[in-house]
């Protein structure tokens, strides 16, 4: 595994308005229990504060992630949680200046497999509106849209198409050459695929979600693995 110790996360500049990020965010999707297990208060904001204290200040969220709850547990402290299960960053744990804030807006419905996007001039305000109620800020640094609304129907898109149980034998072939892979670099599969976003260029800032430190420092030693171009 590549050492974490002493990492230091580079930054770098979105767009074209000099919005400095750390190279690796922080995806915030998990801490209510999304896609996983939800975490308690005290486990939440330990991990987010630990992942700002190793260099990471790029924090995303979204207001479809856990019907909104997600905002409101990474806007307010832990004794505003809206459950006991769900944990708690707040930024006033944290130096507001020096965090950037990304939340989105566009999905009007999730059910999955079911999705819904909008994105009219009025939706889009009253969006702004109710993140910034919910995450108890006065500004967001970065706000964009999470799907783009056009008219082709939800059942012509296939979401994650390399998920899908027909393409689970063809994964298999694929794990096979990212393990050999991270094995020639000493490192874990997970820093290899960090890695290879990290290395797409500046304007590429990856954002995994992660629920255990021990997580959070795997994915901080990404940040050393130096792959060439013949493995690009």
């Amino acid at each position: 595994m590549a050492e974490v110790k002493r990492v230091q996360i580079p930054r770098v500049k979105l767009g074209s308005q000099g919005f400095e990020v750390s190279k690796l965010g922080f995806g915030c999707m998990s801490l209510n229990g999304t896609c996983n297990s939800p975490l308690s208060g005290d486990e939440g904001v330990s991990i987010i504060k630990d992942a700002f204290n190793k260099g990471i200040t790029f924090f995303d969220t979204a207001d479809m992630y856990g019907a909104n709850a997600n905002e409101v547990l990474v806007g307010k402290d832990t004794q505003h949680c809206v459950s006991s299960h769900q944990a708690g960053l707040a930024l006033k744990h944290l130096p507001r200046e020096k965090v950037q804030l990304a939340t989105k807006f566009g999905v009007a419905r999730w059910e999955p497999p079911h999705l819904s996007v909008k994105g009219t001039p009025e939706y889009v305000c009253s969006c702004c509106e109710a993140s910034l109620k919910r995450l108890d800020v006065e500004y967001i640094d970065l706000y964009y849209q999470h799907q783009v609304d056009t008219s082709i129907p939800i059942e012509e898109t296939a979401l994650h198409p390399r998920f899908r149980r027909e393409n689970l034998e063809k994964n298999k072939n694929l794990y096979t050459r990212v393990e050999n892979l991270a094995k020639k670099h000493r490192c874990t599969p997970t820093q290899l695929a960090l890695a290879w976003f990290l290395h797409q260029g500046n304007n590429v800032v990856p954002i995994p979600g992660k629920t255990k430190i021990k997580n959070l420092d795997d994915n901080i030693g990404s940040v050393k693995v130096k792959l060439t171009e013949e493995d690009l």
